[in-house]
């Protein structure tokens, strides 16, 4: 059986760092499956459009198309743009649409490598606080699960872990650098849980300006290219079992 081509959906931005950080995380997806045809498709500002990739893959017989959110949580993205722009798609595709990438302990791995190569140590864990630090959301299902992870989190030996968010919840960044701070925590570390630069990961760096450590965004470490094919295996799943039932 021919594997559906992987279509990765990025949510675009203005800021080119963005689209670059994209294609860098895509180009490492395909060094770790090769052979697997994977594409990638931007919902605003960038090309190519989600629309014009499905058109493009229909048009040459494509068939199946595994669509994989490049989203940390599930929130609005995930659970009504993304589904409009599929339920467009050409009629002989058939879609389906796979898990956003977190939560994942593969994640929670790769914020922790940022925070070492940030100039952090394990020996430091017991006595840094960290502000996990995401994009926000008005969705209350996403909120819940970024406070999830960062209560997971430090039960791995953190001083603390605060949640922040850059836009739409609260606290902001800056406030959860001054809660750590108020707890006594002898540093404090902000890590970015968010995918690529832009607008919004540039105010938690501007809110993590109390801090004595910034990580750098997720970008394309391994571990995230990882989760991809985790996510993407998780979407063939039902295919391949249906075919040998």
């Amino acid at each position: 059986m021919r594997r559906p081509v992987l279509l990765v959906i990025a949510h675009g931005s203005r800021d080119a760092r963005h689209a670059a950080t994209v294609h860098a995380l895509v180009e490492r997806v395909r060094s770790l499956r090769p052979g697997l045809r994977v594409e990638t498709g931007f919902l605003d500002f960038n090309v190519p459009s989600v629309h014009g990739v499905l058109q493009s893959l229909a048009a040459e017989g494509v068939r199946d198309v595994v669509a994989l959110p490049l989203l940390l949580t599930r929130a609005f993205h995930a659970k009504a743009d993304i589904p409009a722009v599929l339920r467009d798609a050409p009629a002989r595709l058939r879609i389906r649409q796979a898990d956003v990438l977190g939560p994942s302990p593969l994640l929670l791995s790769a914020l922790e490598r940022r925070l070492y190569k940030a100039g952090l140590s394990p020996a430091d864990k017991s006595s840094t606080g960290v502000v996990l630090a995401s994009a926000g959301s008005s969705d209350p299902e996403a909120i819940a699960v970024i406070a999830d992870i960062a209560r997971e989190w430090w039960r791995t030996g953190w001083c603390a872990v605060r949640p922040a968010f850059a836009s739409a919840s609260l606290p902001r960044t800056e406030d959860a650098v001054r809660e750590l701070r108020a707890l006594g925590c002898e540093r404090v570390a902000v890590a970015p849980y968010v995918l690529a630069p832009g607008f919004l990961p540039d105010r938690i760096a501007r809110g993590a300006a109390g801090a004595d450590v910034l990580a750098e965004v997720l970008g394309p470490a391994p571990e995230v290219a990882r989760v991809v094919l985790e996510r993407y295996a998780g979407a063939c799943r039902p295919a391949v079992a249906a075919l040998g039932a």
